[in-house]
């Protein structure tokens, strides 16, 4: 071997290391971080999924838990349910296809449908590639909707956020394959 050779390949071997390393550190760097808005408790990602419309991505959703959530019992568990979307979507569009999904879940008569779009409005402004929405159930009833870590609607509905946090968490869901992958039910 002359030279050339043994240079050649102490250089492909110094790349072949660097290029690993990066590999390997890539994950941890751009590994997603708990919501701020859930305040100091430590929270662990249970899972993770993206919601595709077509084919297209629309959003990915992160469940975000203090200890393993029990599918059977979402409502009673406190959580932070984050989207991050990938377009631009109008808020009155996200809150008018939510009670559309709620009704999926559960029954509820047009006052309540009525009175959960407007709350929705109000917590749902238009949002573009890269915004955050980011649900709180307390456990007890209540939800603190965020947008972009800004605090837009509280609300203590328990049948509420039975219903909307069952658009992602209840076996009615209409997109059960995103279920799973949240509730870490995938590998």
């Amino acid at each position: 071997m002359n030279g050339v050779d043994q240079r050649r390949r102490r250089i492909l071997a110094g790349l072949t290391a660097t290029t690993l390393t990066a590999l390997t550190m890539t994950p941890a760097l751009s590994a997603p971080q708990p919501p701020a808005e859930f305040g100091h408790s430590p929270l662990r990602l249970q899972g993770s999924g993206v919601m595709r419309f077509f084919g297209l991505r629309v959003y990915e959703a992160r469940l975000w838990v203090k200890s393993t959530l029990d599918a059977n019992h979402y409502a009673s568990s406190e959580f932070a349910l984050e989207l991050v979307y990938d377009r631009r979507l109008e808020g009155k569009a996200i809150a008018e296809r939510s009670v559309a999904e709620m009704r999926r879940i559960g029954e509820f008569d047009e006052a309540k449908a009525k009175a959960w779009l407007d709350l929705m409005s109000r917590a749902f402004p238009d949002v573009a590639a890269g915004d955050r929405l980011v649900g709180i159930n307390d456990g007890l009833g209540g939800v603190r909707f965020f947008h972009n870590a800004r605090l837009t609607v509280e609300t203590v509905d328990a049948e509420y956020a039975r219903l909307f946090f069952g658009i992602w968490l209840s076996p009615k869901t209409s997109a059960p394959a995103l279920r799973e992958a949240i509730l870490g039910l995938t590998s």
